[in-house]
């Protein structure tokens, strides 16, 4: 008869974490993310000095760019080792990383997630074209940040006449996960929570393993009535932490929403959005979406497509999914960005990666930091800072068609430059695999072309010359038709 899991206090399961293992911590922004718990793992640090020269693993950013989330846990001793997808809402990670106190990966938020499942089964690794020809790629770097970061985690091999990208399993000893109830046989539900992110496969990595689930729950039930809502079975979990409502909002932006776990009768409607810029570039992106399409919109920019598209009456004409597992209704910006209001459905992340990679998506619409005469793209380092890629890799290469979305500058500086510094979009790789390319600014949209960058229009009442080409760091083919739309003015 097994075990069954111990009810415990945060401070107590935490104190079961040994010195040297690998955790992994499912989340998404603050969606799903175990904050009672990461809390608990920076006071007994803070207190006793244990446990020290962890690795973490994480796949999606958490974190709210201040103190919670992956924030907690980036302290030097604490950690030795951090492979995680996107870092920029967890900068006190970032700044370890910067500094070169840890060794520190950047791999796409999609192969992690992906993963999970393949280090759970103790299989070799994750094979994929995912990364190839980015500075993810090991011939340009291998995902590592700094000096410290030595160990390769990917490699590159030859199949089938292919090049393929290894990405290498690892073990996980500590799964932190978070639920909505827990049963008497510590069966796991998550009925209020936004998203379901991969709370299955890192548990059962890490009692593969021969290591230790900890789960943070709302609340204990008698029973759950539905076996299909357990998402984790009550067999790999090892300790269950009630929290009790405390440090348990469903994202860092919500204490509770109910938009994040129902569905509608498709009448939801967003405000309008001021004349800006911003609007102006999601309104030229949203020509570009056609009836039927399956669409992905990054963070930031791009979620001017969804309200732009609410505004004018054709958010029923496509269907608008998050790579954190949401389908259908509008996805939630800012901190409770990766829930979606009104879903049709949410599946767990892996397998909307898994339908992502193989090419299900019609349409990505993606921000852009740099963009390179040879139309690739970087998002991840500026400004001092290392942002990561999330999920932006996987999107980008896998989309039939791609919209890159983004201000003609920043704060003065060109952001066409003639060399990015690190490539997270490679437009010859996108070329050779036939896709569909364009690059829309509110002063100009260009398009992905053989030989290069191809301004193909310009917004009515700008000079060529003085607006457009002499804040580039580099000069465009020049195709500018007649006939072509322009960008609203």
């Amino acid at each position: 008869m097994r075990a069954p899991a111990i009810l415990a206090s945060a401070d107590e399961a935490i104190a079961a974490i040994p010195s040297g293992s690998t955790i992994a911590v499912s989340g998404f922004v603050g969606a799903g993310h175990a904050e009672l718990l990461t809390s608990a793992l920076e006071r007994r640090f803070l207190q006793t000095g244990t446990p020290t020269d962890l690795t973490l693993y994480y796949c999606a950013g958490q974190g709210d760019r201040a103190e919670r989330g992956l924030n907690h846990l980036a302290h030097r001793g604490l950690l030795k080792r951090i492979v995680g997808g996107h870092w920029n809402l967890a900068p006190k990670l970032g700044a370890l990383a910067l500094a070169n106190a840890v060794e520190a990966y950047n791999l796409p938020q999609g192969v992690l997630s992906v993963l999970t499942r393949e280090i759970a089964a103790k299989r070799p690794g994750l094979f994929t074209q995912v990364g190839l020809n980015t500075f993810i790629d090991p011939v340009n770097g291998g995902g590592m940040m700094n000096a410290r970061t030595t160990e390769p985690l990917v490699e590159r091999i030859e199949l089938d006449g292919k090049t393929w990208l290894r990405y290498k399993s690892m073990p996980i000893h500590v799964a932190l996960i978070r639920a909505t109830y827990a049963d008497h046989r510590g069966n796991l539900s998550m009925d209020r929570e936004g998203l379901i992110s991969e709370v299955l496969p890192m548990a059962q990595a890490a009692k593969n393993h021969g290591g230790i689930v900890i789960a943070q729950v709302e609340s204990i039930v008698d029973q759950l009535p539905d076996p299909k809502s357990v998402r984790v079975p009550g067999l790999l979990v090892d300790y269950i932490v009630p929290s009790h409502g405390q440090q348990h909002d469903q994202t860092f932006g919500e204490a509770f929403k109910e938009d994040f776990v129902v569905t509608s009768d498709g009448t939801f409607t967003l405000p309008p959005m001021p004349e800006s810029d911003r609007k102006r570039i999601g309104a030229r992106a949203l020509q570009e979406v056609r009836k039927g399409d399956i669409v992905n919109l990054g963070i930031g920019l791009p979620e001017a497509v969804a309200m732009v598209a609410a505004e004018t009456g054709r958010l029923h004409e496509f269907t608008l999914t998050v790579e954190s597992g949401p389908t259908g209704g509008v996805p939630a910006s800012g901190l409770s960005f990766g829930c979606s209001h009104f879903p049709e459905a949410i599946i767990d992340q892996p397998a909307q990666f898994d339908f992502y990679d193989g090419g299900g998506l019609d349409i990505g619409v993606l921000g852009a930091v740099e963009i390179d005469a040879e139309g690739s793209v970087n998002v991840t380092s500026f400004a001092g800072r290392f942002a990561g890629v999330g999920g932006f890799v996987n999107i980008a290469q896998s989309a039939r068609r791609l919209i890159f979305c983004c201000t003609f500058e920043a704060k003065g500086q060109p952001k066409f430059v003639q060399k990015i510094q690190h490539v997270c979009f490679h437009g010859p790789t996108a070329l050779r695999n036939g896709q569909q390319v364009l690059y829309v600014t509110e002063r100009a949209v260009f398009q992905l072309a053989p030989g290069g960058l191809r301004l193909i229009e310009i917004t009515p009442g700008l000079d060529l010359q003085a607006d457009i080409l002499s804040k580039m760091e580099f000069t465009p083919l020049i195709g500018i038709a007649h006939d072509s739309p322009s960008v609203p003015a």
